[in-house]
């Protein structure tokens, strides 16, 4: 999950994590790394530049450069602007 504190969403240029995007991240095994994350709308547009972005970042890591990275995208639960965090929604005017 450190690693992705580093993906900034293009649009509000803030880190997905602390958006609320990101669900979850497991280490399934020694090959596969799975994060379950969201959009904040459903057809996002830049979904291939966060996911890009996402698999960038964790390839960077020499511990985990050849693993294979998966991607869910998950609309359960919905987004919402109170999966931010404070510091998240202080940046863009909503505290």
């Amino acid at each position: 999950m450190q690693k992705l504190d580093s993906v900034i969403d293009p649009e509000l240029n803030l880190p997905i994590t602390e958006m609320g995007l990101v669900y979850g991240a497991e280490h399934i095994d020694e090959e596969n790394i799975k994060i379950t994350m969201t959009l904040t709308t459903i057809g996002c547009p830049l979904y291939d530049v966060i996911k890009d972005n996402i698999i960038e970042v964790l390839k960077e890591d020499k511990k985990i450069k050849n693993v294979e990275v998966e991607i869910e995208l998950t609309f359960d639960p919905p987004w919402n602007p109170e999966m931010m965090t404070d510091s998240a929604k202080m940046e863009i005017g909503f505290l």
